[in-house]
Protein backbone atom coordinates (compact mmCIF):
# COMPACT_ATOMS: atom_id res chain seq x y z
CA UNK A 1 0.00 0.00 0.00
CA UNK A 2 1.13 3.55 -0.90
CA UNK A 3 1.25 5.88 1.84
CA UNK A 4 1.40 8.98 -0.09
CA UNK A 5 -1.79 11.27 -0.34
CA UNK A 6 -1.77 14.01 -3.14
CA UNK A 7 -3.82 17.59 -2.19
CA UNK A 8 -4.41 19.75 -5.11
CA UNK A 9 -4.55 23.19 -3.60
CA UNK A 10 -2.61 23.18 -0.46
CA UNK A 11 -4.06 26.91 0.41
CA UNK A 12 -6.18 28.02 3.26
CA UNK A 13 -7.55 24.85 3.86
CA UNK A 14 -5.26 22.37 2.26
CA UNK A 15 -2.02 23.44 3.73
CA UNK A 16 -3.28 22.98 7.34
CA UNK A 17 -4.88 19.40 5.98
CA UNK A 18 -1.33 18.20 4.63
CA UNK A 19 0.58 19.04 7.70
CA UNK A 20 -2.20 17.27 9.94
CA UNK A 21 -1.73 14.22 8.14
CA UNK A 22 2.03 14.62 8.04
CA UNK A 23 2.07 14.44 11.53
CA UNK A 24 -0.14 11.08 10.42
CA UNK A 25 2.56 9.19 8.98
CA UNK A 26 1.52 10.16 5.82
CA UNK A 27 4.18 11.25 2.40
CA UNK A 28 2.13 14.43 0.60
CA UNK A 29 2.22 15.46 -2.34
CA UNK A 30 1.16 19.14 -2.47
CA UNK A 31 0.33 21.72 -5.59
CA UNK A 32 0.18 25.21 -5.86
CA UNK A 33 -0.87 27.50 -8.22
CA UNK A 34 1.60 30.64 -7.00
CA UNK A 35 5.23 29.77 -7.27
CA UNK A 36 6.13 32.08 -4.25
CA UNK A 37 4.52 29.31 -2.10
CA UNK A 38 6.81 26.68 -3.05
CA UNK A 39 9.17 27.43 -0.45
CA UNK A 40 6.66 27.22 2.17
CA UNK A 41 5.29 23.82 1.04
CA UNK A 42 9.15 22.79 0.92
CA UNK A 43 9.19 24.31 4.81
CA UNK A 44 6.48 22.03 5.76
CA UNK A 45 7.86 18.83 4.72
CA UNK A 46 5.11 18.80 1.81
CA UNK A 47 6.68 18.01 -1.76
CA UNK A 48 5.56 20.38 -3.78
CA UNK A 49 4.29 20.78 -7.20
CA UNK A 50 3.38 24.10 -9.73
CA UNK A 51 0.30 22.69 -11.15
CA UNK A 52 -2.12 25.24 -13.03
CA UNK A 53 -5.67 23.92 -14.32
CA UNK A 54 -6.74 24.85 -17.96
CA UNK A 55 -9.95 23.62 -19.83
CA UNK A 56 -7.78 22.33 -22.04
CA UNK A 57 -4.42 21.07 -20.32
CA UNK A 58 -2.41 21.00 -17.26
CA UNK A 59 0.53 22.91 -16.53
CA UNK A 60 2.98 21.39 -14.89
CA UNK A 61 4.54 17.75 -13.95
CA UNK A 62 0.98 16.42 -13.16
CA UNK A 63 2.05 12.43 -13.37
CA UNK A 64 4.56 13.09 -11.25
CA UNK A 65 2.24 14.39 -8.69
CA UNK A 66 -0.14 11.55 -8.70
CA UNK A 67 2.66 8.86 -8.92
CA UNK A 68 2.92 6.47 -6.65
CA UNK A 69 -0.43 8.42 -4.69
CA UNK A 70 -2.63 6.41 -2.72
CA UNK A 71 -5.26 9.14 -2.20
CA UNK A 72 -5.91 12.31 -3.88
CA UNK A 73 -7.92 14.96 -2.40
CA UNK A 74 -9.24 17.54 -4.99
CA UNK A 75 -9.51 20.86 -3.09
CA UNK A 76 -9.82 23.52 -5.92
CA UNK A 77 -12.52 25.78 -5.60
CA UNK A 78 -14.51 27.36 -8.84
CA UNK A 79 -13.86 31.12 -9.88
CA UNK A 80 -16.06 31.50 -12.25
CA UNK A 81 -16.58 35.43 -12.51
CA UNK A 82 -17.39 37.61 -15.35
CA UNK A 83 -13.73 38.52 -15.98
CA UNK A 84 -12.67 34.75 -16.02
CA UNK A 85 -15.16 32.35 -18.59
CA UNK A 86 -12.89 29.19 -18.19
CA UNK A 87 -15.39 26.70 -17.49
CA UNK A 88 -14.43 24.64 -13.88
CA UNK A 89 -16.17 21.39 -15.49
CA UNK A 90 -13.86 21.97 -18.37
CA UNK A 91 -11.23 21.97 -16.05
CA UNK A 92 -11.80 19.08 -14.10
CA UNK A 93 -12.17 16.83 -17.00
CA UNK A 94 -9.03 17.20 -18.18
CA UNK A 95 -7.92 16.65 -14.39
CA UNK A 96 -9.95 13.37 -14.42
CA UNK A 97 -8.69 12.81 -17.62
CA UNK A 98 -5.09 12.76 -15.91
CA UNK A 99 -6.29 10.55 -13.01
CA UNK A 100 -7.41 7.85 -15.26
CA UNK A 101 -3.23 7.55 -16.92
CA UNK A 102 -2.34 6.96 -12.99
CA UNK A 103 -2.86 4.52 -10.44
CA UNK A 104 -4.66 7.12 -8.31
CA UNK A 105 -8.54 5.02 -7.24
CA UNK A 106 -9.44 6.65 -4.52
CA UNK A 107 -10.35 10.84 -4.52
CA UNK A 108 -11.95 13.14 -2.25
CA UNK A 109 -13.36 16.03 -4.10
CA UNK A 110 -14.07 19.21 -2.03
CA UNK A 111 -17.61 20.72 -3.00
CA UNK A 112 -19.92 23.04 -1.42
CA UNK A 113 -23.09 22.94 -0.02
CA UNK A 114 -24.34 25.39 -2.84
CA UNK A 115 -24.98 22.60 -4.61
CA UNK A 116 -28.45 22.48 -3.07
CA UNK A 117 -29.43 25.69 -4.03
CA UNK A 118 -31.66 28.01 -2.53
CA UNK A 119 -34.29 25.04 -1.23
CA UNK A 120 -35.78 26.00 2.18
CA UNK A 121 -36.37 23.21 4.96
CA UNK A 122 -34.15 20.41 6.58
CA UNK A 123 -31.26 19.11 4.07
CA UNK A 124 -28.87 15.75 3.91
CA UNK A 125 -27.23 13.91 1.83
CA UNK A 126 -30.26 11.71 0.03
CA UNK A 127 -32.22 15.62 -0.69
CA UNK A 128 -31.92 16.59 -4.38
CA UNK A 129 -29.04 18.94 -5.62
CA UNK A 130 -30.79 22.46 -7.30
CA UNK A 131 -28.19 24.71 -7.60
CA UNK A 132 -29.01 28.02 -8.92
CA UNK A 133 -25.26 29.89 -8.95
CA UNK A 134 -23.02 29.01 -11.96
CA UNK A 135 -20.29 27.63 -9.25
CA UNK A 136 -23.06 25.46 -8.16
CA UNK A 137 -23.99 23.70 -11.36
CA UNK A 138 -19.89 23.16 -12.33
CA UNK A 139 -19.71 21.98 -9.11
CA UNK A 140 -22.38 19.22 -9.47
CA UNK A 141 -21.35 18.23 -12.59
CA UNK A 142 -17.65 18.06 -11.32
CA UNK A 143 -19.13 15.58 -8.41
CA UNK A 144 -20.94 13.79 -10.92
CA UNK A 145 -17.65 13.06 -13.13
CA UNK A 146 -16.06 11.47 -10.66
CA UNK A 147 -18.75 9.60 -8.78
CA UNK A 148 -20.10 7.93 -11.90
CA UNK A 149 -16.84 6.45 -13.19
CA UNK A 150 -16.88 3.28 -11.70
CA UNK A 151 -12.93 2.81 -11.75
CA UNK A 152 -12.90 5.55 -9.28
CA UNK A 153 -13.54 5.28 -5.34
CA UNK A 154 -14.98 8.82 -5.28
CA UNK A 155 -15.92 10.31 -1.87
CA UNK A 156 -17.80 13.78 -2.11
CA UNK A 157 -17.55 15.91 0.91
CA UNK A 158 -19.93 19.00 0.69
CA UNK A 159 -18.56 21.79 3.13
CA UNK A 160 -20.73 24.81 4.30
CA UNK A 161 -19.32 28.14 5.31
CA UNK A 162 -15.68 27.41 6.62
CA UNK A 163 -14.63 29.56 9.12
CA UNK A 164 -11.05 29.70 11.36
CA UNK A 165 -8.27 31.15 11.87
CA UNK A 166 -8.72 34.82 10.54
CA UNK A 167 -11.68 33.82 8.14
CA UNK A 168 -14.95 34.62 9.37
CA UNK A 169 -17.51 35.98 7.51
CA UNK A 170 -18.92 38.47 10.05
CA UNK A 171 -15.81 40.51 9.26
CA UNK A 172 -17.66 41.17 5.86
CA UNK A 173 -20.77 41.91 7.34
CA UNK A 174 -19.89 43.95 10.50
CA UNK A 175 -22.14 47.39 9.91
CA UNK A 176 -24.11 46.15 6.70
CA UNK A 177 -27.76 47.54 6.82
CA UNK A 178 -31.09 46.18 5.92
CA UNK A 179 -29.08 42.53 5.20
CA UNK A 180 -32.45 40.00 4.86
CA UNK A 181 -32.76 36.46 5.68
CA UNK A 182 -31.93 37.16 9.45
CA UNK A 183 -34.03 34.44 10.70
CA UNK A 184 -32.12 31.60 8.50
CA UNK A 185 -30.07 29.71 10.17
CA UNK A 186 -26.25 29.23 9.13
CA UNK A 187 -24.43 26.00 8.10
CA UNK A 188 -21.22 26.08 9.10
CA UNK A 189 -18.03 24.17 9.47
CA UNK A 190 -14.67 24.94 11.48
CA UNK A 191 -11.51 24.28 9.77
CA UNK A 192 -9.98 22.39 12.80
CA UNK A 193 -13.18 19.95 11.91
CA UNK A 194 -13.21 19.94 8.13
CA UNK A 195 -9.78 18.58 8.56
CA UNK A 196 -10.71 15.89 10.91
CA UNK A 197 -13.59 14.98 8.60
CA UNK A 198 -10.94 14.70 5.33
CA UNK A 199 -8.72 12.52 8.16
CA UNK A 200 -11.52 10.09 8.93
CA UNK A 201 -12.44 9.52 5.44
CA UNK A 202 -9.24 8.31 4.90
CA UNK A 203 -8.81 6.49 7.44
CA UNK A 204 -11.90 4.55 8.02
CA UNK A 205 -11.71 4.35 3.88
CA UNK A 206 -15.00 5.90 3.86
CA UNK A 207 -15.83 5.70 0.04
CA UNK A 208 -18.24 6.12 -2.32
CA UNK A 209 -20.44 8.46 -0.54
CA UNK A 210 -21.29 12.08 -0.30
CA UNK A 211 -20.96 13.73 3.19
CA UNK A 212 -22.09 17.21 4.08
CA UNK A 213 -19.55 19.09 6.22
CA UNK A 214 -21.72 20.88 8.38
CA UNK A 215 -21.58 21.62 12.09
CA UNK A 216 -24.37 20.37 14.14
CA UNK A 217 -24.98 23.83 15.38
CA UNK A 218 -27.62 26.65 13.19
CA UNK A 219 -28.35 29.61 15.38
CA UNK A 220 -30.39 32.18 13.08
CA UNK A 221 -27.93 34.55 11.23
CA UNK A 222 -28.62 37.74 12.69
CA UNK A 223 -28.36 35.88 16.25
CA UNK A 224 -25.20 34.61 15.46
CA UNK A 225 -23.55 37.12 13.63
CA UNK A 226 -24.40 39.77 15.99
CA UNK A 227 -22.74 37.85 18.26
CA UNK A 228 -19.66 37.36 16.89
CA UNK A 229 -19.38 40.66 15.95
CA UNK A 230 -19.81 42.22 19.78
CA UNK A 231 -16.57 39.29 20.29
CA UNK A 232 -14.30 40.46 18.22
CA UNK A 233 -15.40 44.23 18.79
CA UNK A 234 -17.02 45.04 15.73
CA UNK A 235 -20.24 46.25 14.61
CA UNK A 236 -23.05 44.07 14.23
CA UNK A 237 -24.56 43.69 10.99
CA UNK A 238 -28.65 45.09 10.94
CA UNK A 239 -31.34 42.69 9.47
CA UNK A 240 -34.65 43.77 8.54
CA UNK A 241 -37.56 42.10 10.44
CA UNK A 242 -38.47 38.71 9.98
CA UNK A 243 -41.59 38.07 7.63
CA UNK A 244 -41.22 34.09 8.58
CA UNK A 245 -42.17 33.22 5.36
CA UNK A 246 -39.27 31.34 4.08
CA UNK A 247 -37.54 29.24 6.90
CA UNK A 248 -34.04 29.41 4.72
CA UNK A 249 -31.83 26.36 4.51
CA UNK A 250 -30.63 23.66 6.85
CA UNK A 251 -28.06 21.27 5.92
CA UNK A 252 -27.20 18.36 7.71
CA UNK A 253 -24.54 15.69 8.15
CA UNK A 254 -26.96 12.77 8.68
CA UNK A 255 -25.51 9.94 7.53
CA UNK A 256 -21.84 10.32 8.38
CA UNK A 257 -20.96 7.45 10.60
CA UNK A 258 -18.20 8.90 12.40
CA UNK A 259 -19.72 12.38 13.32
CA UNK A 260 -18.96 12.46 17.28
CA UNK A 261 -15.19 12.29 16.17
CA UNK A 262 -15.16 15.26 14.04
CA UNK A 263 -17.16 18.22 15.01
CA UNK A 264 -15.48 18.82 18.32
CA UNK A 265 -15.23 22.84 17.51
CA UNK A 266 -17.69 24.77 18.08
CA UNK A 267 -18.26 27.23 15.14
CA UNK A 268 -18.69 29.80 18.40
CA UNK A 269 -14.89 29.20 19.05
Amino acid sequence: MSSTIAIMGCGWLGLPLAEALLKNGWTIHGSTTSEDKIQSLLNAGITPFLLQLSPDHIKGNIGQFLQGSEVLVINVPPRLRAEDSESYFDKMKVLHSEIKKSGVRKIIFVSSTSVYGDQSGVLDEKSKARPNTESGRHLLASEQLFIQDPGLHTTVVRFGGLIGGDRHPVSHLSGKTELRNGEHPVNLIHRTDAISLVQIIIEKEYWNAIVNGVAPEHPEKQDYYRSEALKRGLTPPDYQQSTGANPGKLVECKYFPYKRSVFLTSIFS
